[in-house]
């Protein structure tokens, strides 16, 4: 594994590093004494499959509050997704800052979501899949999100969004006057 820091400090793109022969290759897709060598959480609790059947399908911005926060690497298995992550620690330099990346079947690359943090992806293809480890089981009860079109945040969503649930589209905004501490 090749582990790439983003500029959220935490996060960070793991790229496969592929054994090759005529069979076709073999990679380790996760290590837990490289992902504590790198800083990051190695911890699986649970492991969880999203599937989506249309290009343009917006799932997030989701995040889980403390006492039950959870980091996930996220893999997209079939398709492509933009993956977007939202800093959301308090008093970091980066609060509120948000950093995206393609990830796809074909570049094999996976991102890692440290806690508190909020994540959300839109699906580039029709017949997505996407693969969550996540380090802390799910806590409905701890249960939030952004709006995935929030003015303070900015995000640039690289495509339309045709496919959104009613849960993410009922996210709160962010108070204005947050976009200060920008």
């Amino acid at each position: 594994m090749l582990v790439h820091p983003t500029p959220l400090d935490g996060s960070a793109l793991v790229e496969l590093r592929t054994l090759e022969d005529e069979r076709g290759f073999f990679a380790r897709a996760f290590c837990r004494s490289e992902f504590l060598a790198a800083g990051l959480e190695p911890a699986i609790e649970q492991c969880n499959i999203s599937y989506n059947h249309r290009r343009g399908t917006l799932r997030g911005f989701h995040f889980q509050a403390e006492p039950d926060s959870e980091a996930k690497t996220i893999r997209c298995t079939r398709g492509a997704i933009h993956d977007v992550i939202v800093d959301l620690r308090r008093g970091s330099p980066t609060y509120l800052h948000h950093f995206g990346a393609t990830l796809s079947a074909e570049n094999r690359l996976a991102l890692h979501v440290p806690r508190n943090f909020a994540h959300a992806y839109l699906t580039l293809t029709d017949d997505t899949e996407v693969l969550y480890h996540v380090s802390a089981a799910y806590a409905p009860g701890a249960e939030h999100g952004l709006r995935w079109d929030d003015p303070v945040l900015g995000v640039d969503w690289p495509e339309p969004v045709a496919v959104l649930s009613a849960k993410d589209a009922a996210w709160p905004l962010l108070p204005a006057s947050t976009a200060d501490r920008l």
